[in-house]
């Protein structure tokens, strides 16, 4: 199935307030993820692995890191008409930053016309999932619809967490609820599970150019597709489609990573959703040949664990060490390290995320924590191991009980 006449829009514009203070000085869809991943490389490794190549990244809010990485690691062949291009917000419809989702691809609509694909594909940036798009793109031109939305069943109990989709018995949509305080409608034949919003979109190129035209002039829209142009489009008697997320499958795909999908947009979750890759047969599998997960390539040398004199050991457990780490003398214990860490002499670091050059100092206590990139923690710290220390010293602790301590901070 040829891909030339389909427009890719990723949405990265978004602060990610809830993950503070990671978000602090980037984006939601670069901050690390896995080791030596960012979040945003999982749509887009979803794209290239489908055989998508024209891909537009709208970029908004502290977007510098995010721009640096996707120049330096996702290089596409222009010869053959493939990109990975950044559109940063531009204000070309008015004096305003982007009002909604909507809003976003409006003010970036000159990338359609000048493309004119025969589809478009709106994705969010900030979640982590692997899915095979050609097989939504196949749904939505077998129902002819005008508007494929992608969904992901969950049980009734946790609607109010989501937009909810509701749909008939051929799966064409209904309605839309945005967090529903009552039960919503269940999914046909199914009365325990709804359908939750994935936030994706494939759209046939004249009925989102005609949809955005007409949103852009109504002044008490919020311009965003979910509130207001799903419901208008609805309104007006199209063809939308809700495409059953949990029917997707790629490559390589194993039982477990069937309908896998995170929104990683609290600490909390986050957190939850790193440690759940140290799982022997984890649910989201980064080591498959069939389905290659692709980012920016450090030149680094290998990890390296060195001494064993006493209890001065060299050592790590159920834990991802990405490249360039060494660990001198001290032991992690569930942990993930972005690359160039360095864990020295008689610490001990456990259930935590270590980002890029971070250096644990001798004697060293860290539990149940995220150290962001470039902090120096000197000898005999303890973080994690009393929360009401941790917020004295200014640091962020979540609900669930991980510390957080932000970028750059000075620790001497």
């Amino acid at each position: 199935m040829s891909t030339d006449n389909v427009l890719v829009m990723i949405l990265a514009g978004g602060e990610g307030k809830r993950l503070l203070p990671l978000t602090q000085d980037r984006a939601k869809p670069a901050v690390p993820f896995g080791g030596r991943y960012r979040i945003i490389d999982f749509v887009l490794n979803n794209f290239i692995n489908s055989g998508f190549f024209k891909i537009k990244v709208l970029t908004q809010y502290k977007s510098d890191s995010l721009n640096k990485h996707i120049t330096r690691g996702w290089t596409l062949s222009p010869f053959l008409n493939q990109y990975v291009d950044l559109a940063p917000a531009q204000m070309r419809t008015g004096g305003s930053w982007y009002k909604g989702t909507a809003d976003a691809i409006y003010q970036n609509i000159f990338h359609i016309h000048d493309e004119n694909p025969d589809f478009v594909c709106v994705f969010g940036g900030d979640h982590i999932y692997k899915m095979d798009v050609r097989k939504m793109l196949d749904f939505h031109k077998s129902k002819n619809a005008d508007l494929t939305i992608s969904a992901i069943p969950i049980p009734i109990e946790e609607a109010s967490e989501f937009g909810i989709i509701e749909v008939d018995e051929n799966w064409r949509l209904t309605g839309f609820v945005e967090k529903p305080k009552t039960p919503p409608k269940s999914i046909p034949n199914n009365p325990k599970m709804c359908l939750a919003s994935m936030g994706n979109y494939i759209f046939d190129k004249e009925i989102l150019l005609k949809a955005l035209n007409e949103d852009s002039v109504i002044t008490e829209s919020n311009h965003d597709f979910g509130k207001n142009v799903i419901p208008m489009l609805l309104g007006q008697g199209k063809n939308i489609y809700i495409y059953n997320f949990a029917e997707n499958y790629f490559p390589g795909i194993t039982e477990r990573e069937r309908g896998y999908w995170r929104d990683v947009g609290s600490i909390d979750a986050y957190w939850q959703a790193n440690m759940d890759l140290l799982e022997y047969e984890p649910e989201l599998n980064l080591y498959s040949k069939d389905w290659p997960l692709r980012t920016f390539n450090y030149n680094y040398p290998p990890a390296k664990f060195i001494w064993q004199e006493g209890e001065r050991i060299g050592r790590a457990t159920d834990s991802m060490v990405s490249e360039g780490c060494i660990v001198s003398g001290g032991t992690i214990s569930r942990c993930i390290l972005s690359p160039e860490v360095k864990i020295n002499s008689y610490s001990q670091v456990t259930d935590s995320i270590l980002m890029e050059n971070v250096n644990v100092g001798r004697y060293s206590e860290i539990r149940k924590a995220i150290i962001d990139k470039n902090v120096q923690i000197p000898p005999y710290t303890k973080i994690g191991v009393n929360k009401e220390d941790d917020l004295k010293r200014g640091f962020y602790v979540s609900q669930g009980g991980v510390t957080v301590v932000p970028k750059g901070v000075n620790l001497t």
